[in-house]
């Protein structure tokens, strides 16, 4: 549907069908509200879609974002959304060479396995109680914090006292995640795989004095109140989806093709102009809410935009016609891909990696991680090829900022994918291009993304995936009342550059609609 064959003034207009702009129409229809959502794209979902990449293979992979933890669940009930996730009985399989063997740590199966693998690893059970301990800490931090995102903005007192817990407030939230890693934990594997959930796309060291790599932690340690990562069952495209039918049922308008260009506001009511391949048009909203970054916020309103941050991550999708042989044969291959796969992601890898990045060269053992969708979900996949035994691969590269591939973006990313693969073989019993599937015309089914490429695809500014660096869960200066809140009185951010937002959450557009139904009367 085109924006002008529903009303010429809405009482919200959101800008970018994004799980979180869905998530935000969804709620402002169902209260009764006329709602337009405008979708540059010729399809919503934004970064979190399905799509069949590979040429005349029926394999629908969650293209770019992948996996789930912080949606809330209150979203879905109140939604009514038919959407599912299952969860991983493997949390993490880690390779490694010890003594000239090829061994691993696999963490996952019962707290007994698991006790027993930490010992095989390190000879004893100090890294294992160490292990429960320091989660048992975030476990109960995730509590406390989680149930936090979906109402107004704490104070950083308040939450304080909500987490009750000093120990807990000082490793997570004052001091590098760094020193907890170093205190708790002896061994340079465990510490990796531990401080690995602080890395993802964030550029930053362990002791990094902004504390951004401990904003990243806390957003990976306490979704859903426990840090459970789950697989979207159906990939990322049946929760946007499921997402643009509730808006859709609830009587939103879903214009796609339809780029805004610019927001005209005096606070109370506002204009905004768009595009299509026909021509411009123009339409009114009493509130606008941006599903889009920070960046694109201040363009659309003639604002000062922030320093964009920048990305540091390579996806790539892989489809293979069965898993490989691990050279560690006392693991089988499809526990250790179910869960995540840590590939050169020792504590002291991980070191080496950011400092050569940060000195503008290509990490020489590029650290990543890798897990298979289909095991868990292999719904995804054609009845044929799960018949053949064919698998999906995801991998996520970390510590690879958007500055590298500014030479060249193809040849880096041909350079660094070459690499990253090459520290995956070390840990393969054969080369994993033998198990590459090849699509209709012959091509092996692999694809990479850079920091540019998502930039240019889905303008992430920079390539982050956050919009920004992640915030802290807790009101600051300037953040509002919900923490969506802009300059303009009826103009909200509902995308990830606000407060409490990055990753599959729904959290910011959840909230934005709050705003809005507060400042509406409801």
């Amino acid at each position: 549907m085109t924006a002008h064959e529903g009303h010429r003034t809405y009482d919200a207009v959101i800008v970018g069908g994004g799980h979180n702009g869905l998530v935000a129409a969804a709620y402002l229809a169902r209260a009764g509200r006329s709602v337009l959502v405008l979708e540059r794209l010729d399809r919503t979902g934004g970064a979190a879609i399905s799509t069949r990449p590979f040429a005349g293979v029926d394999a629908r992979l969650s293209r770019y974002s992948y996996l789930v933890s912080l949606l809330p669940k209150k979203i879905v009930r109140d939604l009514g959304l038919d959407f599912r996730v299952r969860t991983r009985t493997i949390s993490s399989y880690t390779p490694v060479e010890r003594d000239g063997r090829p061994t691993g740590l696999l963490v996952g199966g019962g707290d007994r396995r698991t006790r027993q693998a930490f010992a095989e690893l390190t000879g004893s059970d100090r890294e294992f109680e160490a292990w429960q301990r320091f989660y048992g800490m975030t476990g109960r931090v995730a509590e406390r914090v989680f149930p936090t995102l979906t109402e107004p903005l704490p104070t950083r007192d308040e939450l304080r006292r909500r987490v009750d817990d000093e120990e807990a407030w000082r490793v997570l939230f004052e001091e590098p995640i760094g020193v907890a890693v170093e205190d708790r934990f002896a061994d340079d594997l465990v510490r990796g795989v531990v401080l690995t959930d602080a890395l993802i796309g964030t550029f930053a060291d362990a002791h990094e004095p902004s504390l951004a790599q401990n904003r990243c932690f806390l957003y990976h340690v306490i979704g859903g109140g426990t840090g459970a990562w789950d697989v979207p069952v159906g990939g990322m495209g049946a929760l946007t989806d499921a997402l643009a039918g509730a808006a859709r049922d609830a009587g939103a308008v879903l214009a796609t093709g339809h780029e805004a260009v610019r927001i005209a506001t005096d606070g109370r009511t506002a204009e905004i102009g768009y595009r299509t391949a026909e021509g411009e048009g123009l339409v009114a909203a009493r509130h606008v809410l941006v599903n889009a970054s920070p960046q694109a916020l201040a363009e659309l309103t003639g604002d000062t935009p922030p320093e964009p941050a920048e990305g540091a991550q390579l996806k790539v999708n892989m489809l293979l016609k069965r898993l490989p042989k691990l050279r560690d044969t006392s693991v089988d291959p499809r526990e250790a891909f179910s869960g995540t796969f840590h590939i050169a992601e020792g504590y002291q890898q991980l070191a080496t990696a950011h400092a050569q990045a940060a000195a503008g060269e290509l990490p020489a053992a590029p650290p990543s991680e890798i897990y298979c969708h289909s095991l868990t979900d292999p719904t995804i996949l054609g009845p044929d090829l799960v018949e053949q035994g064919y698998q999906t691969l995801t991998l996520f590269g970390l510590h690879t900022p958007a500055r590298l591939f500014d030479r060249d973006n193809d040849a880096v990313r041909e350079e660094l994918l070459k690499s990253t693969l090459a520290q995956l073989d070390a840990h393969l019993a054969e080369p994993l291009a033998d198990c590459l599937a090849v699509d209709a015309d012959g091509r092996p089914c692999i694809e990479a993304k850079t920091p540019l490429d998502l930039e240019r695809d889905l303008r992430l500014p920079g390539g982050n995936i956050f919009h920004r660096e992640l915030s802290w869960p807790y009101a600051q200066e300037h953040t509002g009342r919900w923490g969506v809140e802009t300059a303009h009185p009826n103009v909200l951010l509902c995308g990830a550059g606000a407060v409490r937002g990055g990753g599959v959450s729904g959290v910011p557009g959840h909230n934005a609609a709050m705003a809005v139904l507060e400042a509406t009367g409801e």
